[in-house]
This record gives C-alpha cells, sequence and structure tokens, in this order.
C-alpha cells in the first residue's frame, strides 16, 4: 500500500493544494479587542506548510463575539488586520480559509461590545458557564429569541463578513455549523422550539443554515465555501435527538445543491463524546459529491490509511498543531511530535504557548 496519499497535491474547487493536511480551526483567544493583529499573522504563517489552514472562529457580527478575545471580520480595523494574516500565509505559499463563527447563546454579555445582543433560535438557556475578562467565570444567560428582521440581519452579516475575508485576501471562508453555535441551534429541536417557518420539523430546522450557506456561496463562489458539522457531538449543550441522521441527510441534499466545496465533519470523540456513527460518515462520503474533510482524533497513519481507502479527500489535525508548527515536516520526515504541551496557555493573551514552539531543527539544537 502506498504511504504518501497525505502528501500528494489536491484540488479543492478552484485551489490546488500542496498536500491533504488541513489545520483544523481553534479558538487562540489572542485577538485583543477583538482585533487580528501581527502575533496571529506569526502563529499562522509557520504553520502555513499545511495543504489548507482553516482559521479559528471568527465572528460575523458584534453579536456574535461569544468569547473573549475573539476576532471579528465586520469592521475595517478587523479587515486590515487579517489581510496581515492572509498576507503572511500567502508569502509562505499556503491557503488560508476563515472559518465564521457566530457564537449564538454560547456567550455573555460581558464580552459583547456595548450595543449587542445575545440571540438564538429561542430564549433557551444553555447549560454551562463562560469565561469572562472582566469577572471571570459566569453563568450562560437566557438569550434573546431571534425576530424575522434579526435573523435577516444575522444572514446579511454572515453574506458580508464572507466578502469582506475575500477582500481581505482569504482563499474562502468555512461556516461553523457545529459544536453548538449559532446555526447548529437551529438545527436542533432541543434549542429551537420556534413556531415559524425556521422550527418545526427538520426541514424548517434546516432552513436558516441552508439560506445562509446559499447566500454567502453565491455572494463569493460556491468554490470558496464549505461548511463544518459535528452531527452527534454534544458540545455546549446540544443533546441528541432522535432525527440526527435523518437531518443531516438532508442537510447534504441541500448543500449539494448548492455546490459546496466541501463538508468538514468533526468527530467529537476526543472530548469525551461517542463517536459519530461510521454509518453516518458513509453516508455523507457516499452521497456529497465536492470534497470531505474529517477530523477528530487523527494521528498520521490512521489519516492516510482513511485517504487510502476513500474514506475522506483530506484530514484535518487541531491539537497537534499547536505544539508542532512544523508537523507536516515532521509527519513527512517521521520526526517525533513535540510532547511540550501547555493547555494552561491555549487561550491566554500572548506569544507563550501560540507563537513560541519550537521546529523540529531548533529542538535539536535546544536538546
Amino acid at each position: 500500500m502506498s504511504t504518501n496519499k497525505l502528501f500528494s497535491k489536491y484540488r479543492l474547487g478552484s485551489l490546488e493544494l500542496k498536500n491533504r493536511v488541513v489545520m483544523a480551526p481553534m479558538t487562540r483567544a489572542r485577538a485583543i479587542q477583538n482585533l487580528p493583529n501581527s502575533l496571529m499573522a506569526k502563529y499562522y504563517a509557520l504553520r502555513a506548510e499545511a495543504g489548507l489552514i482553516i482559521t479559528e472562529g471568527v465572528s460575523p457580527s458584534p453579536n456574535g463575539l461569544g468569547y473573549a478575545r475573539i476576532p471579528g471580520i465586520f469592521s475595517p480595523e478587523q479587515i486590515t488586520g487579517w489581510k496581515g494574516v492572509a498576507d503572511a500565509v500567502h508569502s509562505k505559499n499556503g491557503r488560508i480559509f476563515m472559518q465564521l463563527m457566530h457564537t449564538g447563546r454560547i456567550t455573555h454579555q460581558l464580552n459583547l461590545p456595548k450595543g449587542a445582543k445575545i440571540l438564538a433560535p429561542s430564549a433557551i438557556k444553555a447549560a454551562g458557564a463562560m469565561w469572562t475578562d472582566q469577572s471571570g467565570m459566569q453563568d450562560l444567560p437566557v438569550p434573546n429569541e431571534m425576530t424575522r428582521e434579526e435573523l435577516e440581519q444575522t444572514k446579511n452579516e454572515f453574506v458580508q463578513a464572507a466578502k469582506n475575508a475575500i477582500l481581505a485576501g482569504f482563499d474562502g471562508i468555512e461556516l461553523h455549523g457545529a459544536n453548538g453555535y449559532l446555526l447548529e441551534q437551529f438545527l436542533s429541536p432541543i434549542s429551537n422550539q420556534r413556531n415559524d417557518e425556521y422550527g418545526g420539523d427538520l426541514i424548517n430546522r434546516s432552513r436558516f443554515v441552508v439560506e445562509v450557506a446559499k447566500e454567502v456561496s453565491q455572494a463569493i463562489g460556491k468554490e470558496r465555501t464549505g461548511i463544518r458539522l459535528s452531527p452527534f457531538g454534544v458540545f455546549n449543550d446540544m443533546p441528541h435527538y432522535p432525527e440526527i441522521e435523518l437531518t443531516y441527510s438532508h442537510l447534504v441534499d441541500q448543500f449539494n445543491n448548492l455546490g459546496l466545496a466541501y463538508i468538514h465533519l468533526l468527530d467529537q470523540v476526543n472530548r469525551g463524546n461517542a463517536p459519530v456513527p461510521e454509518s453516518m460518515k458513509e453516508m455523507i462520503n457516499r452521497k456529497f459529491r465536492k470534497s470531505l474533510i474529517l477530523c477528530g482524533g487523527y494521528n498520521q497513519a490512521k489519516a492516510e490509511n482513511e485517504l487510502q481507502y476513500d474514506g475522506a479527500d483530506l484530514i484535518a489535525f487541531g491539537r497537534p498543531f499547536i505544539n508542532n508548527p512544523d508537523l507536516v515536516q515532521r509527519f513527512r520526515n517521521q520526526w517525533p511530535l513535540s510532547d511540550s504541551l501547555d493547555s494552561s496557555t491555549f487561550y491566554s493573551a500572548g506569544a507563550q504557548g501560540y507563537s513560541d514552539y519550537p521546529i523540529h531543527a531548533d529542538e535539536l539544537v535546544l536538546a
């Protein structure tokens, strides 16, 4: 069996990727005042050997800035900051998509700018607490049920954010329809109990997600638009419901109709959750006509095996990229992965544990 498919080139939409390794989106909380900065540009550029980088979640709206120090893409200053990131990655011959993440009910008012509102499909509180820089951990509040006007405004914000990402030089965008954030909140009958055409049966609950994907892909091009999904994931208080498989089968049909560039399927098994059933992975792989990215608990051998047997087109790696900025080269050369991972700096504000992990050659010098 060939052992180098992970390092083969791949065409994603109109882009040629230099390998099939994807850097998964990871919240890192370095955007002071929600502005991307030179430290973030350095962080992503150090990892540009990946075939594709997908950024941390970036809010399309002041209302979606759920966590402390996460970036937005709705102001001129943010566009300028993100241009520095895109330019830094492109200078290393990398490819980068921006993930658009509206946190919906997973937020606290202290993390939002003045005038912003906590919005969700329904006024149903999520279990759990949220870190705020001002007051530490705070219980998640009851969100405001979105009005029809707010639904339209939010769709428009997603569209404008996608245009802003392209203006900043990004190769495309990924809609964050996973992990219990706004788009997934619409999909579940537990978080979405609306009585209009955006709630009720699975077709209505899917409507907002499909409309956002349609309008964004029409605005910037379907070949530049992907979406991340996490069926059976329970992160951010998303319990299982009976129609999960039917819901995602319907979504795949809709994304085929739109011609989206990829589905990014996240398995949350590494977070202690039950895995996505193989039957669902096989259904999506069989039905979806464009590219499939799989993410969740992969090492090099498992990734290679998935690619060899056509279980996916691309494999995304998250945490290994944190302390191995040269992860692709380590894979390619069979170099050991770093074991120096400091979880206390995952969401801190500075360079420590972010842009200061050494590459393999520097580790040898330090040893």
